[in-house]
């Protein structure tokens, strides 16, 4: 008993239950082997007789439990072995009744009348207690036939899913999400269907999910599920696995009356199933943001009415307001702050309101977009690029954090004016919304009065010089040199992107 409990404390610490109960078993033998020696010596020898076999059998069940401890809790586990539960208590079992069939055999007893004896009440007992006989063959069947695991993922009937914490004799254990624990007796469970979650071919497999929306019939499929589709594979959304990537697809037309919208599904993939929650709603707002960006509506029940009466002093005023909107963000570009008024009014006719949703990129790296953006709320990030060389050679791409932007500010001001692909991400941190510059929009100002290209390659060429100081490590010397060259640079580059 002192090597089993050095052995459990070293190896197995987690199975130090199975020592007291060992010990109880110990001091119970004593108990019993000391009442015998007791009675004898004051002459009682039939309760002597009776004790020293009691004794007997205690002695023997501890030799069992010394056994099953050391095979169980230590040679098993460091052989890689895995021993459910059930199945070593039928081995524990099956070990007390061999030593009771030999103890009692080597006092004269027959085992055939013990076991015929013991069959009769067996009997009794089945007739009893036939239901709890049925969870107790059902635990064994689960663990013998391995089917259910403790830590799989499962789905009941009723579409309750919970996680298995443990197979008992007569119950299963599941833990569901809601911080709920279910009891489920062992026979129902094999008596129904039951889901098994997050598995394929017998081994752990992302889960796949879906989120349904509407769109009506005025956008075509096609351009609906690649806006969404875009959206989810564009940035990395937190939970989501990386393979099988997420998608949208068409699913099926409205059938009812009276019903004119489409429904789409978009189909992701969790490795974590604890994270259903949180992970859906990310994938919504991704897909809300982007239908938003596209101006394609999510559809509107069919029985849902709005009236709203509009007269033109109402709209007036909700025009105005929009305008003013797209001034002030104007105001904020210092780029700007040379032009009249007129030609700010001229830019403001031209641009639409975009929004972001966390993590996605605004702009990409390399891309080749003629758009200027005007951050009005929110938080980005700008990511460049680099290709770190090793002590073998280049090493795999990564990605360097070089500046933030937080609003009012402005950015892609060199796709705008020079047409030159994207030099870095620009990444959201959280919901982001902006106004959104275009080529013809500008270049309606530019060709009134072209003189302006040459006070916005001074600004752009300062700007652009702060960014390749943080990336480059340009020192105050090496910036003021490169600032001429730069606003040649981009001053050529206006003048032949808009023709001047």
């Amino acid at each position: 008993m002192v090597v089993t409990a050095a052995l459990i404390n070293r190896f197995a610490p987690a199975e130090r239950a199975r020592l007291r109960r060992l010990v109880i078993l110990f001091v119970v033998y004593v108990v019993a082997l000391g009442a015998s020696l007791g009675l004898a010596e004051i002459g009682a020898v039939t309760w002597s007789n009776r004790f020293g076999l009691v004794a007997e059998l205690l002695q023997a069940f501890t030799v069992v439990n010394i056994a099953a401890t050391l095979g169980l809790s230590v040679i098993v586990p460091a052989l890689g072995l895995a021993m459910p539960m059930i199945a070593s208590d039928l081995l524990v079992g099956l070990g007390y009744i061999v030593t009771t069939l030999g103890v009692v055999s080597g006092h004269g007893l027959d085992p055939s009348s013990v076991l015929a004896t013991s069959a009769v009440v067996s009997a009794v007992l089945a007739i009893s207690l036939q239901s709890t006989l049925g969870n107790v063959l059902g635990g064994v069947a689960l663990q013998l036939d391995g089917s259910i695991h403790e830590g799989d993922w499962i789905q009941f009937d009723n579409g309750r899913q919970g996680r298995v914490r443990s197979i008992r004799w007569r119950h299963t254990v599941v833990e569901t999400r809601d911080w709920s624990t279910i009891i489920v007796p062992n026979a129902q469970l094999l008596a129904t269907n039951i889901t098994i979650l997050g598995k394929r071919n017998g081994e752990a497999a992302p889960q796949r999910m879906w989120m349904y929306f509407n769109v009506d019939f005025r956008f075509a499929p096609t351009k609906v599920t690649q806006i969404v589709t875009d959206a989810l594979t564009g940035a990395p959304i937190d939970g989501l696995a990386d393979k099988p990537a997420p998608d949208c697809v068409c699913m099926d037309f409205a059938k009812e009356p009276g019903q004119s919208f489409i429904t789409y599904g978009v189909r992701y993939w969790l490795p974590d199933m604890m994270r259903t929650d949180s992970t859906a709603s990310l994938v919504r707002a991704r897909v809300y943001a982007a239908l938003r960006r596209a101006d394609i509506p999510l559809a509107l029940p069919a029985n849902a009415m709005f009236v709203q009466l509009e007269d033109e002093q109402r709209t007036s005023r909700k025009a105005k307001q929009r305008e003013n909107e797209r001034m002030v963000a104007l105001r904020t570009v210092h780029l700007f702050r040379n032009l009249t008024e007129a030609e700010l009014e001229t830019l403001s006719e031209g641009m639409n309101h975009v929004i972001y949703a966390n993590g996605e990129k605004i702009t990409r790296q390399g891309a080749v977009a003629h758009w200027l953006y005007i951050m009005t709320s929110g938080t980005a990030e700008i990511r460049m690029k680099v290709d770190p060389d090793g002590p073998n050679g280049p090493l795999p791409e990564k990605t360097k954090v070089v500046a933030s932007l937080k609003a009012p500010d402005f950015f892609g001001e060199m796709g705008l004016m020079t047409g030159e692909s994207r030099t870095a991400d620009v990444v959201a941190i959280g919901d982001v919304e902006c106004f959104r510059l275009g080529k013809e929009t500008f270049e309606r100002v530019l060709l009134k009065r072209p003189e302006i290209a040459t006070e916005l390659s001074e600004k752009l060429a300062t700007r652009r010089v702060e960014l390749l100081a943080v990336r480059d490590g340009l020192d105050e010397s090496q910036q003021k040199a490169r600032q001429a060259s730069e606003r040649e640079r981009i001053l050529l580059g206006i003048k032949e992107f808009f023709g001047l």
